[in-house]
């Protein structure tokens, strides 16, 4: 089978088309989806160049996707053959991701799709929907598992409304049933922000954010999902509620956050840093199955129309969509094999 691989760190150069790839087979508990498109996170082209992250020595990248099961291992049951599923963690410790025609997993982590969920959509959960899952969780008093209602009574900021996280992040609250701001950079992610579905979109460049967060929020946000702690660590504190929480997953605006220590602790506030990759298995389930309810009801889309564009590439130009998304190519980037 064709696959894509690296056998060192590096640049978007050392990953290889490969033709030759044994098909492999499910063992017990497991099952082999054979993948119709790869999802690719920024994650995966840090790990492929060398963030720590990567597993074998010939690893395939690329942690999320979307196909059909077609063979399952012992103790899986043989009714699955046939499923349409989203995939998340495939190459998590394991030298096996989603960039090659077929590939084995666990079976819980190959999720089935509904019928009218399209494998793009599936290929664009993975990772950032349980990104903001888990930061949608962290709030003072909110649920582990988000639900229709779960969020009632709830002010959430998204920084960043046009990412993949955020995207997910803001349809996902609205599933919830919070009121929804998002931070953006111009107009065009304005855009995609208010498809995704948020009530409120501030244009951090055109406008004064916290003013206008604050006049819109006037006793402020419970929670922040953020993507630049460092670039908005003066916001976030102009913002937040009292006990409010900032939910941290991305160090792109800086290596180090200083936090102000008395403000934070007059206020009660708390700043927590998520990789999903690393958190509780407990939270992971969580965030598998209340995403999987949010898709079945059709309140976790993509495409333009949801906020979320997606670009294609052919697999042999793998290293052209890991450069389009280190690049910040706005949107989701698909691998379709």
């Amino acid at each position: 089978m064709k696959a894509i691989v690296y056998e060192r760190s590096g640049g978007s150069d050392v990953l290889a088309l490969v033709d030759d790839r044994p098909v492999p087979e499910p063992g017990p508990g497991e099952v082999r989806v054979k993948v119709a498109l790869s999802g690719v996170n920024p994650t995966d082209w840090k790990a492929r160049s060398g963030g720590g992250f990567g597993a074998g020595a010939r690893q395939v990248p690329n942690q999320d996707g979307a196909g059909v099961v077609d063979a399952v291992g012992a103790g899986v049951d043989a009714a699955r053959i046939g499923e349409r599923v989203w995939i998340w963690e495939a190459a998590w410790q394991r030298p096996d991701g989603t960039a090659q025609e077929y590939v084995v997993l666990p079976a819980r982590q190959a999720v089935a799709l509904p019928g009218h969920a399209s494998l793009e959509l599936g290929a664009s959960l993975g990772i950032p929907a349980m990104t903001a899952h888990r930061a949608l969780t962290l709030g003072a008093d909110f649920p582990a598992r988000l639900a229709p209602g779960a969020l009632a009574g709830r002010t959430v900021l998204v920084a960043g409304g046009a990412g993949a996280v955020g995207n997910a992040a803001i349809q996902l609250a609205r599933w919830a049933g919070a009121t929804v701001l998002t931070t953006v950079s111009g107009p065009e992610k304005a855009a995609l922000a208010r498809a995704a579905g948020a009530h409120h979109v501030v244009d951090y460049r055109a406008q004064d954010a916290a003013t206008v967060v604050r006049a819109t929020a006037p006793d402020g946000v419970d929670l922040v999902v953020e993507v630049a702690p460092t670039a908005n660590t003066a916001l976030d504190l102009a913002v937040l509620a009292p006990g409010g929480t900032v939910a941290f997953y991305a160090d792109g605006s800086g290596p180090e956050l200083t936090i102000p220590v008395r403000d934070s602790m007059v206020r009660n506030l708390r700043w927590l840093g998520i990789l999903v990759y690393t958190i509780p298995d407990a939270a992971k389930l969580d965030a598998v199955a209340a995403i999987g309810d949010a898709v079945a009801a059709g309140a976790l889309r993509g495409g333009e129309d949801a906020g979320l564009p997606w670009h294609r590439f052919p697999l042999e130009r793998t290293a052209e969509a890991h450069d389009a998304v280190q690049s910040g190519t706005v949107g989701k980037v698909l691998i379709e094999l």
